[in-house]
């Protein structure tokens, strides 16, 4: 077996192309548009898929560079952040605090499908934590922080495999789902957005076939000053944060940092040009999103997912059908049945069964066909990128005791 790693400006370059793929292959395969899949999802996979072949036919391993992907992932939140005014996030505030009730509790019931679909199927002690919110609502990032615990606690030696394994399963699962999920409520219920708004995220499906665009040099380049501005500030306060002995990840608190920039500086200095709502700032946070996306997806180790049985399939169908079921007859009704909610409900998709960018591209997807759904991009990234982190954490803590 040979291993070949492919450095960063190759990998970015290849995540740039696995969305151009995706894209084409969206455009061929039209239900792929219809059913609101991301076009980085569809080349993602593809790419992830052509991986698997050449370990499993040629012996050789390829693994990506993913420096770039990180990076990324800081201009997205930011530009999330920096799109998020005052009277967006009061007008958030109830649908806030429903959506935030809702995931803590269906945090609290996928740990419990997984600990009873484990123990119905006879699996290793530990191994149903690794199959509910430390992989699935955690993502990658929870599973590799908590999987050398989960180890230690219940002498699982392979503790990381099966986790990273069920987070990997997840986010194409999420990938896939969100999208149809919300397509059927919006025909089901005859729901539309607000076409003439401006998206928070890239731009419209006609507007991008029509050509239409505003953007110049010199908006892009204050608008990167600016996102640069709110980054750089996030990186300060994240190492007091970090010192203070608060673990905050760094995408949440350039968000935060944002929003405040946000709701402050135009109001100290209102001739400054501000970047919100521009469609400036709506292109580089797609172009952040969709890369990332990319670049997460196809750089997937398939291969990994083999060996452990079938017992991690059925885990994962049953936790998608739980999913599925609590999004349509829990979380669309709660969150009102309006358009903003079926948005809400691709959303959530990622949220449950994938990560937070996951849940971004799946909103983004609808909107750029359906309408702006301004409340949806405010609440959803507070809710998956702080404040669940935080119960995910105390939950795995009383679960690993």
């Amino acid at each position: 077996m040979s291993a070949i790693e492919v450095p960063g400006l190759l990998s970015f370059t290849i995540a740039i192309l696995v969305f151009f793929a995706g894209a084409n292959l969206n455009r061929s395969i039209p239900i792929l548009a219809h059913w609101n899949i991301p076009e980085a999802v569809s080349g993602g996979i593809v790419a992830a898929l052509a991986t698997l072949l050449a370990y499993e036919f040629l012996n050789v391993e390829i693994s990506f560079t993913l420096a770039a992907r990180d990076m990324l992932l800081l201009y997205f939140f930011t530009g999330v952040g920096l799109n998020a005014r005052l009277s967006d996030l009061m007008a958030g505030g109830k649908p806030f605090l429903i959506l935030l009730s809702l995931t803590l509790v269906f945090l609290v019931i996928q740990n419990l499908v997984a600990i009873l679909t484990s123990e119905i199927l006879g699996l290793a002690p530990g191994t149903a934590i690794l199959l509910g919110s430390t992989s699935l609502i955690g993502g990658h990032g929870t599973t590799i922080a908590w999987a050398p615990i989960i180890s230690n606690r219940f002498g699982l030696a392979n503790a990381l495999e099966v986790g990273i394994a069920s987070a990997t399963l997840g986010l194409v699962i999420a990938s896939l789902v969100g999208g149809p999920i919300a397509h059927f409520l919006i025909k089901r219920h005859r729901l539309s957005g607000r076409t003439s708004e401006e998206l928070t995220i890239g731009v419209s499906r006609a507007a991008t076939s029509s050509h239409h665009d505003d953007v110049s040099y010199v908006s892009l380049l204050r608008t990167l000053l600016v996102t640069n501005i709110a980054i750089l500030l996030g990186y300060a306060l994240h190492e007091i944060i970090v010192e203070a002995g608060i673990n905050l990840p760094l995408f949440v608190v350039c968000l935060l940092v944002a929003i405040v920039m946000t709701n402050t500086v135009p109001f100290v200095v209102p001739k400054l040009p501000w970047p919100t709502r521009t469609r400036a700032l709506s292109l580089i946070s797609e172009l952040s999103l969709n890369v990332f996306l990319a670049m997460s997806l196809m750089s997937m180790q398939l291969w990994g997912l083999s060996g452990l049985g079938p017992a991690l399939a059925i885990v994962l169908a049953i936790q998608t059908i739980v999913a599925v079921a609590y999004i349509l007859f829990v979380v669309f009704p709660a969150m009102g049945r309006t358009y903003e909610a079926a948005v809400i409900s691709a959303g959530f998709c990622g949220v449950s069964l994938g990560a937070t960018p996951t849940a971004i591209a799946n909103m983004t997807a609808v909107t750029k066909i359906h309408g702006a759904a301004t409340v949806a991009f405010i609440i959803l990234p507070l809710v998956s990128a702080f404040f669940i982190d935080l119960a995910n954490a105390a939950a795995l803590g009383f679960l690993v005791r």
